[in-house]
């Protein structure tokens, strides 16, 4: 199946800047199901008087898709994933989720590269459906292979299904840069800022007489990793997010740190770890948008999750996993906690 993505890479390769000849191709293909307990199925707070979310079993599987093609002095990457979850109980939480990128670079000389990219992930079923699009053109700086940085420009499209009010669209700007201090550690740095335009009218601030404009928000996000490759793989990143809104109720703060763990274990065994912790503060008292979650189990501000994997075949991995979402909301006592318990399989193709 992998090498039905060699014809497209390859005519793309040849079309961005390289010749046929000089064109080389890599892909995979990867395919993950697993039975799940899920402890909150509908996603529900709590205010620990009536009684709890309701837990259900459910089918989850996941198929990703990745190809390179590299010609003399440009490459193209892509990546699509579709997955899917079956509830038994809560049918109206089951999800279809489709997500797809493409990037194109061509090389000018031995330190510059010029390029564009695109990503569109499309989410449909449960009580979060939404499509979020994007394209930007980039440039990239790498004068070694120790240091290499990138600047975007690019525009955003975000479409949320149950809520209208809540789809925008505008400009990004982003930076990212990454040094190899050697070959085992690494630091980054990234920032972005976009413009997010509303369709509705802006709430007006108590006390104040404003001429109704339509909603507009400067999101900004900036933050910094560092990354170990040993015997352990480590990385931990701290990122910083202001959402600055003309609308009253809608501007918010957040800090997130996260970090992820991956190590041998005796019987060929590999552990899996990641953890995030989250604090958010909303300057206006309250914060009125709808909650929309883009990535997939990032649900909570505080978040755990194991994984481990032991491979049965050449190709084929075994795999347990648990993961628990939490987050709690000062104002009202409401309170969130949603756990996960999976047993499945991993199988992949690799050319």
């Amino acid at each position: 199946m992998a090498r039905r993505l060699r014809p497209l890479l390859l005519v793309l390769a040849t079309l961005w800047g390289g010749g046929a000849r000089a064109a080389e191709w890599q892909g995979s293909l990867k395919g993950t199901g697993r039975m799940l307990v899920d402890s909150n199925a509908p996603r529900d707070f709590s205010d620990g008087v009536t009684s709890g979310p309701g837990a259900d079993l459910a089918l989850s599987v996941l198929g990703t898709a990745e190809g390179r093609g590299t010609g003399e002095r440009s490459q193209v990457v892509g990546r699509y994933e579709l997955g899917a979850r079956k509830y038994v109980a809560f049918g109206n939480e089951d999800t279809l989720v489709q997500a797809g990128a493409l990037e194109g670079s061509l090389a000018l000389g031995t330190e510059w590269g010029v390029g564009a990219e695109g990503h569109a992930k499309d989410r449909r079923g449960g009580s979060r459906a939404y499509s979020d699009l994007g394209a930007s053109l980039f440039a990239e700086y790498a004068p070694d292979v120790r240091l290499a940085l990138r600047v975007r420009l690019g525009a955003r499209r975000f479409v949320y299904r149950p809520d209208h009010t809540a789809d925008f669209g505008g400009a990004e700007v982003g930076v990212l840069g990454r040094y190899r201090l050697d070959r085992r550690h690494s630091l980054s740095v990234f920032g972005e800022w976009g413009s997010r335009r509303y369709g509705p009218l802006a709430r007006p601030f108590p006390g104040y007489v404003q001429t109704p404009d339509r909603r507009q928000d400067g999101a900004l996000v900036a933050g910094a990793g560092y990354t170990y490759r040993g015997p352990v793989k480590l990385s931990l990143t701290y990122a910083f997010q202001e959402v600055s809104s003309n609308s009253f109720g809608e501007t918010a703060l957040r800090h997130r740190l996260t970090g992820s763990a991956g190590l041998r274990l005796p019987w060929n065994v590999t552990l899996l770890a990641q953890g995030s912790l989250g604090l958010a503060r909303y300057p206006d008292g309250i914060f009125l948008s709808p909650e929309i979650i883009l990535v997939e189990e990032d649900e909570g501000q505080n978040s755990l999750s194991l994984k481990l994997a032991r491979p049965v075949s050449s190709r084929v991995d075994l795999e347990l996993s648990w993961g628990i979402w939490s987050t709690r909301l000062p104002r009202n006592g409401l309170s969130y906690t949603r756990q996960v318990f999976g047993l499945g399989f991993t199988w992949r193709d690799q050319e």
